[in-house]
């Protein structure tokens, strides 16, 4: 008798760990694939699939998925989340991997209606369809309200046996957990970047100002304040000492640092180096966020690919900066 092998988009939420349960409950031999990008990242599928004990494959997804950022076909979400056009390029690139690898199709997690951009019927259709695999994928948390798939045509899976959860709620996905011995599982947690409103005016920022959207420069996005001090010229301080470690291993040679000398006080970042008559603004933030005293002259040093410098900033009220934050 055949073993049927199905590859499944994981998320390491509960909704997709369920999914998993559900499938092997069957007899279906399951691998779960998770993808990466600066944006989401695979550390809740990695803890997940050990808890589940399913092998997981990791993908990057950063180069397919950047020509979504620059006017996706179905739109964007609240931030600059393309969820539509995202999930089906999620599903497009797994179907490509399922074929290469032997599986038999594809399925996720999803519910019908949990989420109102991208999870409503249309919308789900819609992925399936785009994807090149329609027929081939199963979700198995809500099949019954959804149209017959070719794993159940076929009876590689048992329709009768699968579920027709739908809506934001959550009482019936922790009533099964607790039924399929599903005990440690996460909280739901925001997921995607693209969908909060602070980083995706920071990205939309870049892009506006032409910046290319490489891997280090989307991660510089992640940390510290960002400042628009010129058409050219953008400056990230740096919160705190974890921060300021995460900025500085994200330097690049062509980049300024900055750092006030006598008193503690952030790392600033003027990515390339920006303009020479926006630095000593640059000098000011890096002042006025240390831990120097309001009215207070200090020395600023300045290291860059032309060696190092020095600028005289006063500390200033940080209220003078808030109409160039980011």
């Amino acid at each position: 008798m055949k073993i049927i092998k199905a590859l499944g988009i994981f998320s390491g939420g509960l909704d997709s760990m369920l999914a998993v349960v559900i499938l092997r409950q069957q007899g279906i031999e399951v691998t779960a694939l998770t993808w990466t990008t600066p944006f989401f990242g695979a550390e809740l599928a990695v803890k997940s699939a050990a808890t589940l004990k399913v092998p997981l494959l990791v993908e990057d997804l950063l180069e397919r998925f950047l020509p979504l950022l620059d006017k996706p076909p179905h739109g964007f979400g609240k931030g600059l989340n393309p969820c539509v056009d995202c999930h089906t390029l999620m599903l497009r690139e797994a179907g490509r991997i399922m074929e290469a690898r032997g599986f038999d199709f594809l399925f996720t997690g999803e519910v019908l209606g949990q989420r109102p951009f991208s999870q409503h019927r249309g919308a789900l259709e819609l992925v399936a369809r785009g994807s090149g695999y329609g027929d081939l994928v199963l979700r198995p948390l809500c099949a019954q309200l959804l149209k017959p798939t070719l794993p159940e045509g076929e009876g590689w899976v048992d329709r009768d046996r699968l579920l027709n959860l739908s809506g934001r709620g959550r009482k019936r996905q922790l009533a099964l957990a607790a039924e399929l011995g599903i005990g440690e599982f996460p909280a739901p947690a925001g997921g995607c970047l693209l969908t909060d409103v602070g980083f995706a005016r920071r990205l939309r920022d870049l892009m506006d100002h032409r910046e290319p959207l490489t891997r280090a420069n989307l991660e510089l996005l992640k940390w510290g304040r960002h400042f628009r001090l010129g058409p050219a010229t953008k400056a990230i301080v740096g919160r705190n000492q974890r921060e300021n470690e995460k900025i500085e291993g994200l330097v690049k040679p062509a980049d300024l640092t900055l750092r006030v000398r006598d008193y503690p006080g952030p790392l600033v970042l003027v990515p390339g180096g920006g303009e020479a008559p926006d630095l000593p603004a640059a000098a000011a933030l890096c002042a006025s966020y240390s831990d120097a005293p309001e009215g207070a002259q200090v020395e600023v040093t300045i290291q860059g690919p032309g060696g190092s410098g020095a600028l005289t900033a006063s500390r200033q009220s940080r209220q003078v900066f808030q109409g160039l934050l980011l």
